[in-house]
């Protein structure tokens, strides 16, 4: 996938899906797929400029250098593309445009409000969801007061046809763009006729007679609801974050964790414990089935513990995982976070808890 902040390093033409996407649920799925219709794209083969398996990538952290720590822009953007450039298409290929989904960095109520917004699906998440799915661009086009003040003719005119060549668009029927968000997707829809350019508005998807939104899934996780977070999200939550040492208390618990560090803005589940299915970014591993688990997210205020710690510890499982770089599939959640009178209680309470954990799980078929 071709990764990029710059509309002079973007790949044109392009079939478009806008929208920010955070989650890229089943409602947002709907809107991307109709440019995926246009090309065969699960033949394409373009090298990635983003690691998607590593939240610290260099290239990750160079995007991120342009902003604070909530996101918010810190100074202009310049060109922001990998070092090294997708091969050009053959002249037979010319014809088809580069399937391309445009999303806003940060997101727009961020910058607005200057406060940070927890994401569901940090920019490495999302690159991978799209990548999967068959998208072959990702262009996060920077917000700013610049953009933020274009008219809605003026962002089709100047954002999509002049700069990226759109030859086809698709929005949800609820979009909003331009100065004061005064353009609606019926809006865009009429702009971009005028230039012959077809435009697909998406409707609003919906699950149990309530449209799917990605604070629909906050607030399924945030009760710990899983079953409903993976009907919206049409797949499991999970955290990718790398293994950082912590206290080792449950090392001398006879229960062995990783303590994982999560990208700041990561939206977290309810604290409490959790079954999980584990997969490793290591080459030795990643061709491994995923491994089950147990994942506790909270203060432990067993031990009077005062920062929030996601700490997950593998069943019938040994070995070291500092420095790895862990995707934790959320499958159960099996208990609040508690407090114990004592270590003993506590350790007795894991040892429950594991094996709860390995009934859901059933081990003997993880494949």
């Amino acid at each position: 996938m071709w990764i990029t902040s710059s509309l002079s390093t973007a790949k044109t033409p392009i079939a478009v899906a806008l929208g920010n996407f955070d989650g890229v649920h089943l409602g947002h799925r709907g809107v991307i797929q109709p440019i995926l219709k246009l090309g065969d794209c699960a033949t394409l083969d373009y090298p990635d400029n983003l690691e998607i398996f590593e939240p610290e990538s260099a290239a990750l952290a160079a995007l991120q250098g342009y902003s604070d720590c909530k996101g918010r822009l810190i100074q202009p953007f310049s060109d922001f593309a990998s070092h090294q450039a997708p091969p050009e298409r053959d002249q037979s290929e010319s014809a088809r445009p580069f399937v391309t989904v445009l999303t806003f960095f940060p997101h727009p109520q961020e910058f607005f409000t200057g406060r940070s917004r927890p994401l569901l699906t940090p920019l490495h998440e999302k690159a991978l969801q799209l990548k999967q799915m068959g998208v072959e661009q990702l262009v996060l086009l920077p917000f700013n007061r610049e953009l933020a003040e274009l008219s809605p003719q003026a962002f089709v005119e100047t954002v999509l046809i002049q700069k990226l060549q759109a030859r086809r668009i698709s929005v949800g029927v609820d979009f909003r763009f331009g100065h004061r968000r005064a353009g609606s997707s019926e809006d865009l829809q009429a702009i971009a006729t005028d230039y012959k350019i077809p435009v697909s508005i998406v409707p609003l998807k919906f699950c149990d007679n309530e449209r799917i939104s990605s604070s629909r899934i906050r607030q399924a996780l945030q009760m710990g609801n899983l079953t409903q977070a993976e009907k919206l999200l049409g797949r499991p939550y999970s955290l990718t974050g790398r293994v950082v040492q912590g206290q080792q208390l449950g090392r001398t618990l006879g229960f062995p964790t990783a303590n994982l560090k999560l990208p700041p803005e990561k939206f977290t589940p309810s604290n409490g414990v959790y079954s999980v299915k584990v997969y490793v970014a290591s080459a030795s591993l990643q061709s491994t089935p995923p491994l089950p688990g147990v994942m506790n997210i909270g203060y432990r205020p067993t031990v009077d513990g005062q920062t929030l710690t996601v700490e997950v510890h593998l069943l019938n499982w040994s070995g070291d995982l500092y420095g790895q770089t862990l995707t934790v599939s959320l499958e159960a959640f099996l208990r609040p976070e508690q407090k114990f009178d004592s270590l003993d209680s506590l350790k007795a309470q894991i040892h429950r808890d594991c094996e709860a954990a390995t009934s859901r799980l059933m081990v003997g078929d993880l494949t």
